[in-house]
């Protein structure tokens, strides 16, 4: 008994050790690894697809790309095929015009040599003097001409006169045109805070009478030379030369020929000879009433006139060359800021919606790195508006430059506010108000005499970043959102918000349910109206003003004391500038 107790004691202890050992050991597990065939075999397809489908839209990007160069290389050869047509057919009118004026001299001419050859064939050619006539002149007794003969004879002298003084006319004012024309093509600068070569060329359309002119070929060569010189479109500081001219020149037009300016009533000037030689009879008038029409003709730089065709049509097209020049300025200024703007909507992933919060002093936001997109937009700003008014661009052209750039900037970082769901966080709205605040900066430093309403003109992004950065947003009606905070949105713009909108910097929740709720129930009451599913915002580039929205920067006083171009007042021609 003893034996058998000790041998299972003995077996009791070796499967205790074994045991223990058997504890220490890590069991060894093996996984077994449970896949889904068939789902795996629909993913992989699934990403083929996929993968064909990415492909083919990076080929279709790629073709697209090379068929817009294609089609951006073609435009311009029609537009510089456009240009040189248009200085061709200018260049066609001018030929056209001389040509014709050369006809009408011609055709007095052999007008004039027809009735000379009338008075020959008839045999009454002045005779020499004869013994019975007293120092050479006959009695009414004895001459060989009757009275109509007379007649005839000096009104044929009298046509020819008047064609030879014609063709000197024309031709010297050919050579006028072309002086002035080489004169102000290049930048004559400014005299009085108003472009010379505008002052200038108005001053010889009113002394050359070209408004009263019922054909011209002044205006065309006008039209040429400015045509011309804004071919460069890229160069701000050159167009905003020309803007300036451009709108000064049409500003003093338009208030020559305005409904209400009648030009004074002057005593008809006989144009026969026998006319011409009366009026040397008549009594000069007093030297008083000389002094006093120097001193208003001197006082009424800008004269009315009664405008023909011709000057009419060029008040057109010099209104569309303000409009066009305008419109480039603009788009260079929108295209500068363009490529900013789309770093303006996204905070750097360095920076947090409660760092930003520190940068609200102008001093501060200038020298803060994560806003250097909103500096650039800043001075590019400001290196336009110094450009504009060196050039001494009227603020009225100013001011509308900035409200529609200003439009523009609300309408890019809207649309992508409400396009991109990574925008729309409390982090960028803190970033984005910001930038904000710097505009609001430039706008009180550049005074509302250049930037106008530039600031209201950002409204739908200030609205919407002020309901982005505001706290406790699950506590806020729909009333109190679209009454108070957000009044300019739409309703599927703030539901758009809503929906979009995440807090990236306190986790806080958004509206409450019953608000979304609200606004479906509106969005669907809506639904009928067709603008109604339209949450982003168009792009305004009509021209926002008129030629007679100059008048409010410019008065005819401002040109009293104008001189004109000095190039021109060594030229005998031009005597009447000085």
């Amino acid at each position: 008994m003893q034996l058998q107790f000790k041998e299972t004691k003995a077996l009791h202890l070796q499967e205790v050790e074994a045991a223990k050992k058997m504890a220490e050991t890590v069991p060894v597990l093996q996984e077994v690894p449970v896949v889904d065939t068939e789902l795996v075999e629909k993913l992989t397809s699934e990403n083929e697809k996929l993968k064909s489908l990415v492909s083919s839209l990076d080929q279709k990007i790629d073709e697209t790309e090379k068929k817009f160069e294609e089609r951006s290389k073609i435009n311009e050869e029609r537009l510089k095929q456009a240009i040189e047509a248009e200085t061709t057919i200018v260049n066609l009118k001018t030929a056209v015009h001389e040509l014709q004026e050369k006809i009408l001299d011609v055709e007095s001419e052999n007008k004039i040599l027809r009735q000379k050859s009338l008075i020959q064939a008839s045999g009454h050619l002045p005779p020499t003097p004869v013994k019975g006539s007293q120092n050479g002149h006959f009695s009414s007794k004895e001459s060989p001409f009757n009275g109509s003969e007379i007649e005839t004879l000096a009104r044929t002298q009298e046509q020819e006169s008047d064609a030879k003084t014609r063709r000197y006319h024309l031709d010297r004012q050919r050579e006028n045109i072309g002086a002035l024309i080489n004169c102000v093509v290049n930048n004559i600068g400014f005299n009085q805070g108003k472009p010379v070569a505008a002052f200038t060329i108005y001053k010889c359309l009113l002394h050359w009478k070209s408004f009263e002119a019922e054909r011209t070929s002044v205006f065309d060569r006008l039209v040429q030379m400015i045509g011309s010189a804004i071919k460069d479109e890229g160069d701000n500081e050159h167009l905003a030369y020309w803007l300036s001219n451009t709108s000064t020149l049409l500003f003093m037009i338009q208030q020559s020929l305005k409904p209400g300016a009648t030009p004074q009533q002057k005593t008809p000037v006989s144009t026969s000879l026998f006319g011409r030689m009366a009026m040397g009879f008549r009594s000069a008038p007093s030297s008083a009433e000389t002094s006093a029409a120097a001193e208003a003709a001197a006082a009424a730089v800008i004269r009315p006139v009664v405008a023909k065709d011709p000057a009419l049509l060029f008040k057109q097209q010099l209104t569309a060359y303000v409009e066009k020049i305008f419109g480039m300025i603009r788009d260079n200024l929108k295209n500068e800021l363009q490529t900013l703007l789309s770093l303006c909507i996204q905070a750097p992933r360095t920076s947090t919606g409660r760092s930003l919060r520190s940068f609200r002093s102008s001093k501060t936001m200038r020298n803060n790195s994560p806003l250097d997109h909103w500096n650039g937009i800043y001075d590019g700003l400001n290196a336009i508006l110094s450009t504009l008014q060196e050039n001494f661009v009227p603020p009225v052209l100013i001011q509308n430059i900035f409200i529609q750039t200003f439009s523009f900037i609300n309408v890019q970082l809207f649309n992508s506010l409400l396009l991109r769901r990574e925008c729309c966080t409390f982090s960028n709205g803190e970033f984005v108000k910001s930038g904000l605040a710097l505009l609001e900066e430039w706008c009180n430093e550049t005074t509302e005499e250049y930037a106008g309403s530039s600031w209201d003109e950002l409204k739908h992004i200030r609205q919407a970043v002020g309901f982005m950065v505001i706290h406790k947003k699950y506590r806020i009606s729909y009333d109190d959102i679209a009454h108070d905070l957000c009044p300019i949105l739409s309703v599927q713009q703030l539901y758009r918000i809503c929906t979009l909108y995440w807090d990236d910097s306190y986790n806080t929740r958004s509206v409450s349910q019953d608000v979304i709720a609200n606004m479906r129930v509106l969005m669907t009451e809506d639904s009928n109206n067709a603008d109604s599913s339209a949450f982003l915002l168009d792009e305004d580039s009509s021209i926002p003003f008129s030629a007679d929205d100059l008048s409010s920067s410019m008065k005819e006083k401002d040109f009293a004391e104008m001189k004109p171009a000095e190039e021109l007042e060594e030229n005998p021609a031009f005597s009447f500038l000085i």
